[in-house]
């Protein structure tokens, strides 16, 4: 029975050794073919893992926001046909918060072995640093632009935390990280814990997890970096 690998890839430049272990290295280096988030982004992935293939002789298809949900049944034509395939995301674990979750879901329907690999989260690793019990948590992806809609959005984050007793993840388009900052410190409690976690993995990274009477105000400029933000008012 063919297999569907989800691989991980890095949250940032980093290099091959420090984000797939040897022993996962091992398993995928002889597949020829894979679905990816964006091709371009996917071939620098691939030419790091050291591929028994020449990159030029690859099938890559392209799973990403846009793939209408019918054309997600094609993509499984390679393990129809014996071949064992690779998914791939542009940054972190195919399937969490990642398109990739359409293909996981028809490999199983189709009665194929589904094989994830270990790799870098950064919801995961976000939640593992900032003290927040991990044992019960959500994740709500982007929050609305809307100032407004943002602020009501927050508060009833804020809210369903303490009710929940539940840590309430999400993220933002990178150059919107300050205004969302300013957002969260003018409308949290001011014993809200907030959490930032920014370029996790990376040389930059930089985790601030405090209350928000508490927090650094305009001492680290998070614009135009990848982070992840936490709400928690369970403590």
């Amino acid at each position: 029975m063919a297999t569907l690998f989800l691989i991980p890839t890095p949250l940032g430049e980093m290099p091959m050794p420090d984000w797939l272990a040897p022993a996962q290295l091992q398993r995928v280096q002889h597949l020829q073919h894979f679905v990816v988030e964006t091709a371009k982004v996917a071939r620098r992935h691939l030419k790091t893992l050291g591929l028994h293939t020449p990159l030029q002789q690859l099938w890559l298809q392209e799973l990403n926001e846009h793939t209408p949900d019918h054309a997600v049944a094609a993509l499984l034509a390679p393990l129809q046909a014996g071949h064992d395939v690779g998914l791939i995301s542009d940054a972190g674990c195919p399937g969490i918060a990642d398109p990739g979750a359409k293909l996981a879901k028809r490999a199983h329907q189709a009665g194929f072995t589904v094989c994830p690999l270990a790799g870098p989260s950064s919801i995961v690793l976000a939640l593992m640093a900032s003290g927040s019990d991990g044992q019960r948590f959500s994740f709500h992806g982007y929050l609305p632009a809307d100032t407004a809609t943002r602020q009501q959005t927050l508060k009833q984050l804020e809210q369903r935390s303490r009710k929940e007793k539940a840590a309430q993840l999400f993220i933002e388009t990178p150059y919107r990280n300050m205004a969302m900052i300013d957002s969260l410190l003018q409308t949290l409690a001011p014993d809200t814990r907030l959490t930032v976690a920014c370029d996790l993995t990376l040389a930059s990274e930089t985790i601030i997890s405090q209350p928000v009477a508490k927090w650094p105000r305009n001492q680290v400029d998070f614009h135009k970096r990848p982070a992840l933000f936490i709400v928690d008012s369970t403590q």
